[in-house]
């Protein structure tokens, strides 16, 4: 199973730019020799595992839009000061885009849901 890290670029106004580069971050490591351990270990396919992470990583959309851990508002809460302090329209109008794309992260993961739910 290949796995290559994330290397592109993005210019500063793309509306992804924080995602891209947590990602170019987090795929900077290579996490197989890791999962190969732990299926060692447990028994599990290093495919299975995989699959569990990226269920469980979809799946915590929904569980903070649920819970709303203090980091979503806190990052929120950020956005918005920032914007205040600057006392701009821009600035106002940046973390306006800012906040929409956090609470679209959130709904995602609703949609996500109801598009898995078994007819009634």
């Amino acid at each position: 199973m290949e796995l290559p890290p994330y290397r592109d670029t993005w210019e500063d106004s793309d509306p992804h730019a924080n995602f891209k580069q947590d990602v170019r971050n987090y795929t900077a490591a290579n996490p197989l020799p890791t999962l190969e351990g732990l299926s060692g270990a447990t028994g599990i396919p290093v495919e299975c595992l995989v699959r569990y992470i990226l269920v469980k990583w979809a799946a915590s959309c929904s569980e903070a839009l649920m819970a709303m851990e203090p980091v979503v508002f806190q990052q929120m809460q950020s956005h918005i000061d920032t914007a205040e302090a600057e006392d701009s329209d821009a600035a106002r109008l940046q973390a306006y885009h800012a906040v929409k794309s956090m609470i679209g992260w959130l709904r995602s993961g609703l949609q996500q849901l109801s598009a898995e739910e078994p007819p009634a």
